[in-house]
């Protein structure tokens, strides 16, 4: 019974929920490695963000002939100066739509309860349950409507000191274009034989994984936001760049990220117009189907190949267990478990087929 392959299964799962129990209740031996972990685990993540989109340029200098500190000062040139026509292109309009929008918060928020309280007004012909939900919320929006102003408050605290940790993103993208061909030698060196190949192959196809996600993702974002940009201003939504960039961003999470970016478009359009708002939820349904059926299935291909119920899942629960963060993660992190875990049963697959060969 030992050699079975469910009993090796459920003595590894016993054995990892031990070690996790163990974890939790020495947890406070390990609290210094986890605020080190903590604090280096956002410009970890933007410098690997940037190395997967950094890296095709690497080797195409290399390929030039040049040599790999002047191919990454190259690089740092080039994002320097992406990052300054942004600067100078974008930031100062960016810049006056975000004052306008704290200046004009208050009023944006008062014509919003009055459609909230206009729209509560018919709660009388809705059911029972419904109607009690209503009122739990016209309730509470007046006080969640009360506190915008510490949220804002909180949030540009958060993100200044966000640009001050992000100080060390060029630090950890200068090493990891040095020696991120060391990686798989250094993790296949204790191996040796078809194991040392399987894992080769293993870390080879978690790379194209990360990399077909990370610069497709990207693009996608990118492609999105443009169509909602250009949009916007054909039908002259207020903010209309501010609210591109939001799609951009809210786009890096699968499948839910244009329907969260339609969400602040649609109460700016409200408070500028109510037609309008019609125009903002059709122009998202035709960037979103746009975005669905031609770019990234040409994009990003068969990278992920997960259902959207899948992905929906995966987003709502990791968001519950570790909140944006895990939003944002769950995805690729559920792709990569998917890539070694299809190559490791794929291995087994082909051991049990060259074991029934052997037989005959």
């Amino acid at each position: 019974m030992t050699h079975k392959v469910w009993f090796r299964s459920a003595v590894a799962i016993i054995f990892l929920l031990l070690i996790i129990r163990l974890f939790i209740d020495v947890q406070e031996i390990f609290s210094p490695i986890v605020v080190i972990a903590q604090t280096i685990f956002l410009p970890l993540l933007i410098g690997g963000v940037l190395f997967y989109l950094t890296r095709p340029v690497l080797y195409f200098l290399e390929r030039k002939g040049f040599p790999k500190w002047t191919a990454i000062l190259l690089i740092f040139v080039m994002l320097g100066a992406i990052i300054w026509l942004a600067y100078i292109l974008i930031a100062p309009i960016v810049s006056s739509q975000i004052n306008s929008l704290v200046n004009n918060a208050p009023q944006i928020i008062r014509n919003a309860e009055e459609y909230g309280r206009s729209l509560l007004s018919q709660r009388e012909h809705l059911p029972n349950s419904i109607q009690q939900q209503a009122n739990n919320l016209a309730g509470q929006f007046s006080d969640r409507a009360s506190s915008v102003g510490s949220w804002i408050a909180t949030f540009l605290s958060g993100l200044f000191s966000g640009i001050l940790t992000l100080i060390l993103v060029p630090f950890f993208l200068v090493y990891i274009l040095i020696d991120h061909h060391k990686f798989a030698p250094f993790v296949t060196h204790f191996f040796t034989g078809e194991r040392r190949t399987w894992l080769r192959k293993t870390l080879h196809d978690v790379d194209e994984t990360l990399k077909s996600y990370i610069v497709g993702q990207l693009f996608v974002s990118l492609c999105v936001g443009i169509m909602l940009l250009i949009g916007y201003l054909i039908i002259g939504l207020d903010y209309a760049i501010l609210l591109a960039l939001v799609g951009v961003a809210t786009n890096v999470i699968p499948f839910l990220g244009p329907y969260l970016a339609v969400v602040p478009a649609i109460i700016v359009a409200l408070v500028q117009d109510p037609v309008m708002a019609l125009y903002v939820a059709l122009i998202m349904l035709i960037a979103q189907q746009i975005e669905g059926n031609l770019i990234t299935p040409n994009i990003m291909g068969n990278a992920l190949n997960v259902h959207p119920l899948t992905v929906i899942t995966i987003i709502l629960a990791a968001g519950n267990i570790a909140g944006i963060w895990g939003i944002i993660l769950a995805v690729p992190f559920y792709a990569v478990l998917k890539t070694i875990v299809t190559n490791i049963y794929s291995k087994r697959k082909e051991i049990t087929q060259r074991a029934r060969e052997d037989l005959y």
